[in-house]
């Protein structure tokens, strides 16, 4: 017996020891990168892993090293480098897998090899025109062969949702039999219902011969939506291993979400009685490093790490939010690595998150000054998507958040050299009638242009967040620049559109130039 602190699915490790916690095997690098536009060349794939070796995930899936050179050699690079984390190589039940699965794992702390082979009667007859006895003995050779080289032996029964009980059965029977350690039941096409594979869990536990002496483990897909609440209706039937990926990506409409399965697990403890091994404070980090990896974005009303999940826009959620946080929050964003609640100021928001953003931003109002405050602010909000903090100083001290200048763009030019740096030039006009043109070098035509506009206008910024994205399609799509820049101690927004990046970008820089002169040049003196 061993204890609870020990690692998952070492050779002999008694699974009456863990019954209590729920080991996480992460796919994101196998599974999850299989899906279109999410693939990741060696360096991005070993960065993910330590990233997800340090989140603490119980078992990594490194990859399919048969597939290509590519995919071997990242196993092999991820096999050497993690300590602590069991790193895991899928093979298919053929011997040149599996071999193959073993050379790319001959370094390893901690090895698995994942063998899968089809069993429902629609794979069985329509891709590997085999009958059950075939694929019994198929999987069985497979686990025996694979045993030679590891101890850590994983079956996966694919399309186990749509495969007979009662074969699944024999199958998984037969597995524990020749020596696997784990056995999942993948949901392979996101087919089942919570209320299903519950029942087929329990079943299984109670009719596998030797159940005992196997991890059951659940691997859901999200086609119908519903990934997550499989995976954990899975785990009330008995599974101990849950199989997913960060943010959810994946085959098709992707796997279940690890930052849901693992904050569902940690909030609703009282009803699951579950644990993980997964330090939740670094969920959000780890979410927004495969955004960075993959050029993917995620979706800001995805649950747990998206920009959305903490965020609280509506009047009435607002005011509950400043009495007690509990009213509208479930979990609190510290213990996923967010920073605090955002309380986003928008058309639904009230009285009362206004002035308390504007106290925090150290505007006092008294009653009459926030009415006509509050009225201008409303107006605001009906024509913008988002207030931010420029916005509402503005109104606090009576300008007009939608000014602009005093500095116009009126010529700009960049070059790049491939491998070297770039230059750009910039000649701006003040609406006080100076003109001003500036050069500058930087790493790049993007830090060229902001190093020339912070020389024509004297303000130093500090770039913290540079984002471009197409919102039309074509070979004159529009770019839409966000720049986030650090000055005097606060972050300051700005944005444009342009069917030329760089321009844009040097819009958006300049926006912000603009909105610190028009704050500079303001006394800062608010009502009484």
């Amino acid at each position: 017996m061993t204890s609870a602190t020990a690692q998952p699915n070492e050779p002999g490790e008694s699974t009456d020891s863990a019954e209590d916690r729920v080991r996480i095997f992460d796919t994101t690098l196998r599974d999850g990168e299989q899906a279109p536009g999410f693939s990741m060349d060696k360096r991005a794939k070993l960065c993910m892993a330590q990233a997800l070796e340090a989140l603490g995930v119980d078992v990594l899936e490194a990859g399919f090293p048969q597939a290509s050179p590519d995919d071997f050699a990242a196993v092999e690079e991820i096999a050497r480098s993690l300590r602590n984390t069991t790193v895991c190589a899928l093979a298919r039940c053929q011997t040149g897998d599996i071999d193959t699965a073993a050379r790319a794992l001959e370094h390893a702390h901690r090895s698995r090899i994942h063998l899968f082979l089809s069993t429902s009667p629609l794979h069985r007859q329509h891709k590997l025109g085999m009958s059950k006895q075939q694929v019994l003995d198929t999987a069985v050779a497979s686990i025996l062969h694979a045993r030679k080289y590891c101890a850590d032996i994983e079956f996966s029964a694919e399309d186990a949702l749509r495969t007979e009980p009662e074969f699944l059965v024999e199958v998984f029977s037969a597995a524990i039999a020749a020596g696997a350690t784990t056995v999942n039941v993948p949901d392979t096409v996101g087919y089942t219902t919570p209320a299903e594979i519950f029942e087929l869990f329990s079943y299984l536990r109670q009719h596998v011969r030797d159940a005992h002496k196997a991890v059951f483990s659940s691997h859901c897909h999200d086609d119908l939506g519903m990934a997550v609440a499989n995976s954990l209706a899975a785990v009330s039937g008995g599974a101990r291993q849950v199989e997913c990926t960060i943010n959810g990506i994946g085959e098709r409409a992707g796997n279940a979400a690890l930052e849901e399965i693992v904050m569902a697990l940690k909030v609703r403890a009282p009803r699951f009685g579950l644990r993980t091994r997964i330090d939740t404070h670094k969920l959000y980090p780890t979410s927004r490093l495969l955004s960075q990896l993959t050029g993917q974005t995620v979706q800001r009303n995805k649950a747990v790490v998206g920009d959305n999940a903490f965020a609280h826009e509506s009047g009435i959620h607002q005011h509950g939010m400043l009495k007690h946080r509990s009213t509208y929050e479930i979990m609190r964003p510290e213990d996923v690595g967010i920073a605090e609640t955002t309380l986003v100021l928008g058309k639904h928001s009230g009285r009362h998150a206004l002035r308390q953003r504007l106290e925090t931003l150290g505007h006092k109002l008294d009653d009459d000054a926030m009415d006509s405050v509050f009225k201008r602010f409303k107006a605001l909000a009906d024509r913008k998507r988002e207030i931010r903090d420029e916005d509402l100083e503005a109104l606090a001290l009576g300008q007009d958040p939608d000014a602009t200048g005093p500095w116009h763009l009126t010529q700009l030019n960049t070059n790049s050299h491939l491998g070297g740096s770039a230059s750009a030039s910039v000649k701006l006009r003040n609406e006080d009638g100076r003109e001003v043109g500036e050069a500058a070098i930087g790493d790049g035509p993007v830090d060229a242009v902001l190093r020339a506009i912070e020389r024509a206008t004297g303000t130093n910024m500090v770039l913290t967040r540079f984002q471009v994205r197409a919102i039309s399609e074509g070979g004159d799509a529009q770019g839409h620049a966000q720049l986030v820049a650090r000055h005097a101690t606060r972050d300051w927004h700005g944005s444009s559109v342009s069917t030329d990046i760089i321009e844009a970008t040097a819009h958006a820089a300049l926006a912000i130039v603009n909105r610190i002169e028009r704050q500079n040049a303001s006394p800062m003196e608010t009502a009484a």
